[in-house]
């Protein structure tokens, strides 16, 4: 068994929701982009080997962030259509490029996702991953189920025993990428990691992290973000 841990981090995305020309992971926080403090998180830690950034093939800003990682663990691979394609790209990176055994752990975090805790990163770790694992937090307001395409109600939701999914989500290389694999070319709806491994039958564990774990998703959320970033020690 390996004792490594990868981190891959899809930042592939546009972030069309952030009415911003700029993609949402190279928007500005505290003089830094919002990716340098997502990667930061794991590279602050002793226990992560190293981190691939995935990025499309036309990003012109990860370039001017390379220089500063420089005699670091960080790598690049390439986007993919959608986030699934693009955390494929970056398993297949590692096993490929860098030969990492498929035992080895892979962490994948959202790259809009600077406020993770070094807290949150130790409990993760903690956890049995032999089917995964995931932070998560109780969904703690009432939860309203609209009709399809209309802005009315349909019923209110039992929220006992839901929870939101947040990042990183943690698994074996070998598991993961078989994971993700068959679960694409089945056409399987795949909103994380956790949805893929849920397609093959396995049961991730939920590891209850700080709801301050936000995704930037809207531009009120870069003000939270900032705000968070500056409480962390």
């Amino acid at each position: 068994m390996s004792n490594e841990v990868w981190c891959v981090i899809p930042a592939a995305g546009v972030g069309k929701r952030m009415q911003s020309a700029t993609p949402k992971q190279y928007l500005r926080v505290h003089g830094k982009t919002v990716l340098e403090h997502s990667l930061a998180c794991f590279l602050q830690h002793s226990a992560i080997t190293g981190v691939v950034v995935v990025v499309s093939a036309d990003d012109e800003y990860w370039a001017d962030l390379i220089p500063q990682y420089q005699g670091q663990p960080v790598y690049q691979a390439g986007g993919g259509n959608e986030r699934a394609d693009s955390v494929l790209n970056g398993l297949k990176y590692l096993q490929q490029h860098l030969a990492i055994a498929e035992t080895a752990s892979v962490l994948v975090h959202d790259a809009a996702r600077p406020c993770l805790s070094q807290k949150d990163l130790n409990a993760l770790l903690a956890a049995n991953t032999e089917q995964g694992a995931i932070l998560a937090t109780p969904v703690r307001d009432t939860m309203k189920r609209a009709f399809k395409d209309r802005q009315v109600i349909s019923h209110t939701e039992e929220r006992a025993d839901l929870w939101h999914a947040l990042t990183p989500q943690l698994a074996p290389l070998g598991l993961l990428t078989q994971s993700l694999e068959q679960a694409l070319q089945a056409g399987a709806s795949i909103t994380d990691e956790a949805s893929a491994l849920e397609y093959l039958g396995f049961q991730p564990v939920m590891v209850e992290g700080d709801a301050r774990n936000i995704k930037i998703t809207r531009p009120a959320d870069l003000a939270l973000a900032a705000f968070f970033l500056q409480e962390q020690p």
